[in-house]
């Protein structure tokens, strides 16, 4: 089988792996005012991934941790016009299958769950200088935000609104091996 035909479950050592969350990012891209992309991140990650017979993986995201490299417009996303935080302080991925290229999944944002396709691609296996074992993980896909109840906008002079919504996703992932 190759890389191309299998499953990033079939590729995954077997063993219980930790997302390292130093050397690892969840982050986002969205269009604003239709002109320009905006970027964020989120730093409070957490998440397993298991490979073997019985293969899984799952993650949460401290929304709190958002940052976008501007205090005012993160102060806004964790208000309740997006976020929420204070209601809804952590977001959840768990997998649900593996598809060749492919993780799906159901992700639950501001309490609202959907089911989403990710593309994956494995980034291989190694151990680094203090004798961890790690793997690669990278996961990338676009939602639309209003399907997660972040629905906030505004008109623009011209048409149109401020902000886009779909939402770019893309998480690179460094995982160590639990002893």
């Amino acid at each position: 089988m190759s890389v191309i035909e299998s499953t990033i479950a079939e590729q995954v050592p077997v063993g219980t792996w930790k997302i390292d969350p130093a050397h690892s990012n969840v982050e986002f891209a969205i269009k604003h005012t239709g002109v320009a992309t905006v970027r964020g991140r989120f730093s409070g990650i957490e998440g397993t991934l298991v490979g073997g017979e019985s293969p899984s993986l799952a993650g949460t995201i401290q929304v709190a941790t958002v940052d976008t490299a501007d205090e005012q417009r993160d102060t806004h996303l964790a208000s309740p016009d997006f976020f929420d935080v204070e209601r809804y302080p952590v977001a959840t991925f768990e997998a649900t299958r593996f598809e060749p290229g492919t993780v799906v999944g159901v992700l639950t944002i501001k309490g609202v769950t959907r089911e989403v396709e990710l593309d994956a691609s494995f980034g291989g296996a190694g151990v680094d200088p203090w004798g961890n074992d790690r793997i690669g993980l990278d996961l990338e896909g676009e939602l639309d935000r209003t399907d997660f109840a972040l629905t906030w906008n505004a008109p623009l002079p011209g048409g149109g609104f401020v902000l886009s919504d779909r939402v770019k996703l893309q998480a690179s992932f460094s995982l160590v091996k639990e002893a």
